[in-house]
């Protein structure tokens, strides 16, 4: 039997059932199923959420082919607390402060209920323990956008002898690829492309040259580097930035060789090797000053995703439910 505290029988969720434009096709509703919990899972009690990029794709039906069978609530990035184990679950126990990203694949096996809903269902082995030192609304800004930064650096084959480049260094991939570079991998130089008035943040973040793109062309600068990392889907010009033999990997297409891209495959063990990093304050969450949006709020907050180049750092959604 699983051990539990008290649910509630239904989930106060944002729910779609067609695809289309988020203010058109999702809706509040207060008496959604909860989610099944399997036996490797856990049911959290939802503090907080963010939102990312593959979440207004997935709406949009860019994933129709993968995603699961609607109605379906969306959502990828969660804070909160476990209030129920599955019956093979021992990594954690109820009342424990958790975050990660719920879907492992990126854009397969999807969940129907994912984290913009009052309660939802989790593979323990997706979750870390939320560092003591960060609210909810910071914990949940942090696993795609972390893990993806994470995982690009490593395949990029990033170290302390190199250089790097950051495209959309005020985003949130971008932001944290910035701070792991510098402060976990130790790059020898961090440089970054922002609008004019996000170059402090960049500088901020640990960025030793900040660029400007309203006004430079980086590929055309005598400066080339180790490492482009490409978190905006400008693989044609970030070719142009790199050394010979240097790497190019992008998480958006399409791809001009020899740039690549991958798919994040998310892990709380990736989270486990950045608590540290985060508890210490050497990495920090990046959260857009114009939230957090209350849940009652989420479809301003994807209003605000959309005119994405506006944003900094991660869009969330605190607190679930609205007060």
């Amino acid at each position: 039997m699983a051990a539990e505290a008290n649910v509630p029988s239904v989930n106060k969720a944002w729910v779609y059932a067609e695809y289309g434009k988020p203010a058109d096709v999702l809706k509040l509703d207060p008496n959604a199923p909860l989610p099944r919990v399997e036996e490797d899972q856990v049911l959290i009690k939802v503090a907080a959420a963010a939102l990312n990029p593959v979440d207004h794709k997935r709406l949009l039906g860019y994933f129709k082919d993968t995603d699961t069978a609607l109605p379906a609530v969306p959502g990828y990035d969660v804070a909160g607390v476990v209030v129920k184990l599955g019956s093979q679950a021992r990594k954690f126990k109820v009342g424990d402060e958790v975050y990660g990203t719920i879907n492992e694949q990126g854009i397969i096996n999807l969940k129907k209920v994912g984290s913009l809903a009052e309660y939802t269902a989790v593979e323990e082995r997706l979750l870390a323990v939320k560092p003591k030192n960060l609210s909810f609304a910071e914990a949940a800004s942090l696993p795609v956008a972390i893990e993806t930064a994470y995982e690009g650096l490593q395949r990029a084959q990033i170290s302390a002898s190199k250089s790097i480049l950051v495209l959309g260094g005020a985003g949130g991939v971008g932001t944290h690829v910035i701070q792991l570079a510098k402060h976990v991998f130790g790059a020898s130089r961090v440089a970054a492309t922002a609008s004019t008035k996000k170059l402090d943040w960049l500088r901020g973040l640990g960025a030793d040259l900040a660029i400007d793109y309203t006004k430079d062309n980086f590929e055309d600068l005598p400066e080339k580097f180790d490492v482009v990392y490409d978190a905006v889907g400008q693989s044609d010009r970030a070719v142009k930035a790199v050394k010979k033999g240097g790497k190019v990997v992008t998480v958006a297409g399409p791809i001009t060789p020899p740039a690549f891209m991958f798919m994040l495959t998310s892990s709380g063990s990736i989270l486990e090797k950045l608590n540290p990093y985060l508890e210490s304050g050497k990495v920090k969450a990046v959260i857009d000053p114009n939230g957090p949006y209350p849940f009652s709020k989420t479809l301003e907050a994807f209003a605000y995703l959309e005119a994405s180049s506006r944003a900094i750092g991660k869009v969330v959604v605190y607190p679930i439910p609205s007060p």
